[in-house]
């Protein structure tokens, strides 16, 4: 999966959508001051930055596995406590957090159950643990009119709607699979507004996730197929993309 990007790439493609999506994500955990939590998969940190304002750099850790993406990190968040880690293999003691959060991320872990339960360990009982997806599998992630267009001129791909947690109630599957039980599961969905074709377009062409790598694998006809379908496909003027996204939170069992 290319996310060994710069992370102003990952922001331009995917931070539009994911920085409103981590502002209502934290007002679902339901955290307060007070706290520590763990972003799980930070990314540059759309999420930690939501964390770190509530609950203060010294309270926030935050892992993810692309080095470019904990660099920058690690330089927008001082004192915060950013690493190089994969969900699967967290390196902090039991029961260490109030919450335990992933954005964006469960769809994309070798093994998310093994990666789940990795959060709940961390977490401490009666503490949360929370995980978000877009909703690829239903056709209304932010995605969607992209590979919608892909498969009009390349029906072979299979886009994004077979990851894990994709479709609906498929995350509260792997919730109970990791042995969280007490669920509460939301639709969270933002809408982004983009000026142009080009300024929706152009992010796509930066090589981040598998739309990105989908791009830089064509060759210049093939690029023009997708381009032009796309245009087919996308209003002329200004537009906005509604995007949902799954939600499930639990409380760790005392």
């Amino acid at each position: 999966m290319s996310f060994l990007v710069p992370a102003q790439a990952y922001g331009r493609f995917m931070g539009r959508f994911s920085e409103p999506l981590a502002e209502q994500f934290v007002a679902v955990a339901g955290l307060h001051p007070g706290q520590r939590a763990l972003d799980v998969g930070c990314g540059p940190g759309a999420l930690t930055a939501r964390l770190v304002e509530l609950l203060g750099p010294e309270a926030v850790s935050a892992v993810d596995p692309s080095a470019p993406f904990v660099e920058s990190a690690r330089g927008r968040f001082p004192g915060t406590d950013v690493t190089v880690g994969t969900a699967e293999s967290l390196d902090f003691p039991a029961d260490t957090f109030d919450a335990a959060l992933a954005s964006l991320v469960v769809h994309f872990m070798t093994d998310p159950v093994a990666g789940l339960a990795e959060m709940a360990r961390v977490t401490r009982p009666g503490g949360v643990v929370a995980a978000t997806v877009w909703n690829h599998g239903s056709g209304s992630g932010p995605l969607t009119l992209f590979w919608e267009a892909v498969r009009a001129v390349d029906p072979q791909q299979e886009g994004e709607d077979h990851y894990a947690g994709v479709h609906e109630g498929d995350l509260a599957t792997i919730f109970r699979a990791a042995g969280l039980d007490d669920l509460t599961e939301a639709v969270l969905t933002v809408h982004v507004p983009f000026d142009s074709f080009d300024q929706w377009w152009e992010p796509y062409t930066l090589g981040v996730g598998p739309a990105g790598e989908y791009v830089r694998g064509l060759d210049a006809a093939g690029r023009d197929r997708v381009v032009q379908e796309c245009r087919q496909r996308v209003p002329d003027g200004p537009f906005t993309v509604a995007a949902q996204s799954w939600c499930v939170s639990a409380r760790v069992a005392d």
